[in-house]
């Protein structure tokens, strides 16, 4: 199954408050807003797909309580991206600064910034269109670095501001560059 996108801006128009107290009253809804203000309802992944996020969000964990030079998160986390748009990567990192620099409200709720690090895993109900447009949404808002994982062709395109986009065919590992110096991804049972 596929996402579904539903055009409510014609009957109702969402502000970021709705669209997060519309996300706490449907728990167990992993809904998304496009900066067009369409509503995006996300099929659950499978237990493949959970078992390479888990170790995805892990080993980034992992990495990230040596180092601490940030916040890392994992796919419940909504972001608010600078074109009003409301997105969930699979793994993103920000900035210690940027993250210190936010109200303890804006933590608490969905956080408005874009990450400077986001990874999207392609599971078996995900359109590899459909994220690369989001990993170029990540670009044109911020991200300094963008991985997009795609275990069912073995690759991974990796996105950085003002290049084109790097695929790498099974690839073993990937480096966090100069955006998380030393972290360094082992894709052993992610891709």
């Amino acid at each position: 199954m596929t996402a579904i996108t539903l055009n409510l801006k014609p009957l109702l128009p969402l502000t970021p408050e709705q669209f997060y107290a519309l996300c706490q009253a449907n728990p167990d809804t992993k809904l998304e807003r496009t900066a067009a203000g369409e509503l995006v309802v996300m099929s659950p992944t499978g237990g493949e797909s959970g078992s390479r996020n888990r170790k995805l969000t892990q080993r980034l964990g992992n990495w990230l309580d040596q180092d601490g030079t940030g916040e890392a998160f994992d796919s419940s986390t909504m972001f608010q991206l600078p074109n009003g748009a409301f997105r969930s990567p699979d793994a993103a990192w920000i900035a210690l600064s940027r993250w210190n620099a936010l109200t303890p409200e804006e933590r608490r709720t969905f956080p408005p910034l874009c990450p400077d690090f986001v990874v999207e895993l392609r599971s078996e109900s995900d359109s590899l269109s459909s994220l690369q447009a989001k990993m170029q949404e990540y670009m044109a808002n911020g991200a300094r670095l963008g991985w997009l994982l795609n275990p069912q062709g073995q690759q991974v395109e990796i996105y950085r501001p003002g290049q084109p986009k790097q695929v790498l065919t099974a690839p073993t590992q990937l480096s966090g560059e100069a955006v998380l110096p030393g972290f360094v991804l082992d894709l052993q049972g992610i891709l």
